[in-house]
């Protein structure tokens, strides 16, 4: 088929030139001395998109997935209660990880559409009178429902119900792309992935942690290896990391981060906010509905229920094969129900308008009742007049 395949998924999404060019480096000496000048300024650059001045961050050759562990297994012991909601397949997963790890998972339903339900969240910690709770882990974006939860309302509930409980948040779709404050929020760790708002390849855990956090080492009995954080901070603290780096990814990470600061992260919260409008203001003339039901909606992707007697998984397929576009599925309670527009990254306005229109030739295509360039002209409308 002539022409690209169009990435409209939450993740991984589109790498710039800029960064592919930056990453198409020769094998080097990670070891050398100049090695340093490479990584200590990306260390450093990191805490202006996690927005923290007090706290560390850290990069693994990993995956979010990967960032979970980090965080749960040098900060806690096992068998501590940790507390998760689930409402939704990213939160699903994490809470599996934990009791793997050996965790007492303590899990509350949520129905899949919301977020953190805050008043249910204070009452439990306020229950909690021996602390016998840890850590909530909050999931900020789950991306299998276009869901962006309130971290800071996270934080005052906490707050509210005087708890010490660690608050390790999972950022991997919404950390470089959705407004993120990890010391004003009060966040403990924070996790990252590099193919998300960074616009990188897959295969870097990014996390930040708090003084706190980085205390509680001490106390963790969690054996431990590769996902070390003494032993990554003694290697960053000269500029160094413990095992073998992919440099050519940190060369990209490098240029993502100097194409974030140089956009300014306020800006790129505002550019994700209205390309991801855009798309809503499209389902909504389709006469379609989202996931997220009113107030929960994500900027970085957009779930979309299809009709009952539709399968969305059609949708997709001849989004694919047809017009060569790739769209997000619906995951486990909402397979074959959701298709999911992602709007993360490297986009912008006509990148948008182009996933719009090939999602109404496959729905078309698929029988789903709308008028054919609805969605394009209330997209149209809203991207022209909002243009600066």
């Amino acid at each position: 088929m002539a022409g690209r395949n169009h990435l409209f998924v939450p993740g991984p999404t589109n790498t710039p030139h800029e960064i592919l060019s930056a990453m198409h480096v020769p094998m080097e000496d990670h070891r050398s001395p100049i090695f340093p000048k490479l990584l200590a300024p990306i260390l450093e650059d990191l805490k202006k998109v996690f927005r923290t001045e007090t706290g560390q961050c850290f990069v693994f050759p990993a995956t979010g997935t990967a960032g979970w562990e980090v965080a749960m297994t040098n900060c806690l012991n096992q068998g501590d209660k940790v507390l998760i909601y689930r409402f939704g397949q990213f939160g699903h997963l994490w809470a599996e990880a934990s009791k793997k790890l050996g965790f007492d998972v303590e899990i509350h339903q949520v129905e899949w559409g919301k977020g953190m339900p805050l008043d249910h969240l204070e009452a439990r910690l306020k229950e909690d009178k021996n602390h016998e709770i840890k850590a909530i882990l909050a999931t900020h974006n789950e991306t299998s429902t276009g869901v962006t939860s309130d971290i800071p309302g996270v934080r005052k509930a906490l707050d509210a119900a005087s708890h010490p409980a660690l608050l390790f948040v999972d950022g991997v779709s919404s950390i470089g792309s959705i407004d993120f404050r990890q010391d004003e929020w009060g966040v403990d760790a924070s996790i990252a992935g590099s193919q998300k708002g960074f616009m990188l390849p897959a295969g870097l855990a990014i996390l930040g942690f708090s003084q706190k956090a980085l205390a509680a080492i001490d106390n963790s009995n969690f054996p431990r290896s590769f996902f070390s954080l003494k032993d990554m901070a003694a290697s960053n603290k000269d500029g160094y990391t413990p095992y073998t780096p992919s440099t050519p990814m940190l060369y990209g990470l490098r240029k993502a981060l100097e194409l974030l600061l140089e956009e300014g992260m306020e800006n790129v919260y505002a550019r994700h906010h209205r390309l991801g409008e855009g798309v809503r203001r499209a389902v909504a003339a389709w006469g379609l509905q989202t996931c997220a039901q009113a107030g929960w909606d994500s900027d970085t992707v957009t779930a979309i229920v299809v009709p009952a007697d539709k399968d969305a998984r059609h949708v997709i397929s001849t989004a694919y094969s047809k017009y060569n576009i790739s769209l997000g599925a619906g995951l486990s309670e909402v397979a074959g129900k959701v298709f999911r527009i992602g709007h993360v990254g490297d986009m912008n306005d006509v990148s948008l308008l182009g996933a719009i229109a090939g999602v109404e030739m496959a729905m078309l295509d698929n029988g789903v009742d709308i008028k054919p360039g609805s969605g394009v002209a209330a997209a149209i409308e809203y991207y022209r007049t909002t243009a600066k």
